[in-house]
């Protein structure tokens, strides 16, 4: 039955179904409207089945679509694996690669690199989901989330890129009002700038993992407004190097020393579904992201 199907077609399925809409799916793929409508109608003409209901403003998927997706991405990635064997490697990887990364990760990390992995692979497309929600990988066509948090357990492969250092920091303006603190007990003295909901900070005591809780007067759910927050001499926080690298050298944010106790590490990690590791569209992408945390 797949022999001779367009693959054209099957990628025109499975953005439809990321997307949420035809129209998405067609600005994805760089196509018209009428171009992915009419790719859609061929491919359910060729199998004899419907694989989406339209609306005028959103699709869904028949228990046939449902049943076919895998097998739609399965043969996408199969031809894209193997054109990327056949296309000499001056080339360049090519493809849509789709990726999702935290908006602070993507904004100061991801960014960056960007303009030269375009550059170096003019047959790379690229998708960049800047998100702080953790998204499903299969369910929206993604191939690689970089993800700054403790992994579950699933299905999905996950590399790690680089250790995720985190150093307490504040403001020049806040130190001259409320003192520096040099000991992990006194950080309950302080104004500490935390997430949303997570007022427990993670150190190394001793050798030994231990929660500490602190309080403060400002809180966010993003990490960009903590950020700012304590750049803005709010308080204390918590913050990766990636983060505060440029704030550090520039005077603007002051590193704190708590002598013995340092801030547990977390690792950055590649997450990405199993069919996808051979690609190379996603092989050149995680090779500059980690030469870029490197620096």
């Amino acid at each position: 039955m797949t022999g001779g199907m367009d693959t054209d077609a099957l990628k025109t399925f499975i953005q439809t179904h990321a997307a949420g809409s035809l129209a998405g799916a067609a600005r994805r793929l760089k196509i018209t409207s009428m171009a992915a409508t009419r790719r859609l109608a061929a491919l359910e003409a060729e199998l004899g089945v419907r694989l989406m209901h339209r609306s005028t403003r959103s699709v869904s998927l028949t228990p046939e679509g449902e049943t076919f997706l895998p097998y739609a991405t399965s043969i996408v990635e199969a031809a894209e694996a193997g054109r990327a064997v056949l296309v000499p490697s001056e080339q360049g990887a090519t493809g849509l690669l789709r990726a999702t990364v935290s908006a602070a990760f993507g904004r100061k990390v991801v960014m960056p690199i960007i303009p030269a992995l375009l550059a170096e692979n003019p047959g790379l497309s690229i998708d960049l989901e800047l998100s702080d929600g953790v998204t499903d990988l299969i369910s929206r066509g993604m191939d690689v989330a970089i993800r700054i948090a403790p992994l579950r357990d699933s299905g999905l492969i996950a590399r790690k890129l680089a250790e995720n250092r985190r150093v307490l920091c504040a403001a020049p303006a806040y130190l001259d009002r409320r003192g520096r603190p040099w000991r992990v007990e006194e950080l309950t003295h302080h104004d500490c700038i935390t997430l949303s909901g997570a007022p427990y900070w993670p150190f190394v005591v001793a050798g030994r993992n231990r929660l500490v809780r602190v309080v403060g007067r400002f809180s966010s759910n993003s990490v960009e407004g903590t950020h700012e927050a304590c750049v803005g001499g709010v308080g204390l926080a918590l913050l990766s190097t990636w983060d505060v690298a440029t704030e550090l050298s520039d005077g603007r944010l002051v590193s704190i020393d708590l002598n013995e106790p340092v801030a547990q590490e977390r690792a950055i990690w590649a997450v990405y579904p199993k069919a996808r590791h051979t690609l190379p569209k996603l092989h050149v992408f995680l090779l500059r992201l980690q030469e870029r945390l490197r620096i």
